[in-house]
């Protein structure tokens, strides 16, 4: 089901703690782009878990927005013991470095592809984007997203990986779009468009993140794109920012769950999808 984009409300915290993340922002250059030839390249691979009591062809899919990666124990408390999220068969995460994305992974016994954007000039540590999954990972790379930062000139990213599942391939994308600070609301639509422009390519695809926007899912719906978490409450203190759109696929359940045990300023948001006409997956 295909949901209309709204506008979601802003209240008087919201405006206030939006103007302290501007003005904080903006104080200083935050990193350093990787040029795309120096980027590195995290991988790890797990041989497949024993199938769980669920078909085969329905897949779990949670994005979550790490926060610098700092309370990566917290995290995977999150998602091990959180009924929705248990047992991800697909997990999109931001904010990453390669050492957390390799814990994170590790400790859900899932492959893993992580790319940073930038080294982060106050913390030291890579900043980017993972894409861990309970299916192989044939393929992946980097996308640099268009429009630098104004006040930095650092560009987001997205890590994308093409995943085998039950023999077909399903595209997936873990992407961190501009903040309010970096770019302009239509510069964000024109980042999202890049990345389900390269989605084309593939009959089943996922793009999930931290959006930095409550609003732009009209500009995945116009492209065949469902919006599963188009409704539901905030997933950081400005708004509903992160979110799925799947293509495709067809949405079962979504949700957001609102106990992340202080593991960021954001919360997971979760999709269980079934992929169409699979005839590679056992019932």
């Amino acid at each position: 089901m295909t949901r209309s984009a709204r506008r979601p409300a802003v209240g008087p915290i919201a405006r206030l703690a939006h103007g302290v993340a501007l003005l904080a922002t903006a104080a200083c250059r935050t990193g350093l782009d990787y040029a795309p030839s120096a980027a590195p390249r995290y991988v790890g691979h797990v041989q497949q878990v024993a199938p769980r009591p669920l078909r085969a062809d329905t897949l779990l899919i949670v994005s979550f927005n790490v926060a610098f990666g700092r309370a990566i124990d917290s995290a995977i408390a999150v998602l091990r013991e959180t009924p929705e999220l248990r047992d991800a068969d697909v997990v999109l995460l931001q904010e990453m470095d390669g050492e957390g994305t390799r814990r994170v992974a590790d400790a859900l016994h899932l492959s893993y592809v992580y790319y940073p954007a930038i080294r982060h000039l106050r913390t030291g540590r890579d900043f980017g984007n993972a894409v861990l999954s309970r299916w192989p990972i044939v393929a992946d790379e980097r996308l640099v997203l268009p429009n630098a930062s104004r006040y930095a000139g650092t560009h987001r990213i997205a890590t994308a990986a093409t995943l085998s599942v039950c023999g077909a391939p399903l595209r997936v994308y873990a992407t961190h779009l501009g903040t309010v600070a970096d770019i302009r609301r239509p510069r964000r639509r024109e980042q999202l468009a890049f990345v389900l422009r390269d989605a084309e390519r593939f009959e089943r695809a996922v793009v999930g993140g931290d959006l930095n926007s409550g609003d732009l899912g009209g500009v995945a719906e116009a492209r065949g794109f469902a919006w599963p978490t188009a409704r539901g409450p905030r997933t950081t203190l400005l708004g509903r920012w992160d979110h799925l759109f799947v293509r495709g696929l067809d949405t079962l359940h979504a949700g957001t769950v609102r106990d992340n045990r202080h593991a960021s300023d954001h919360v997971p948001v979760w999709a269980r999808v079934r992929l169409r006409h699979a005839r590679g997956c056992a019932s």
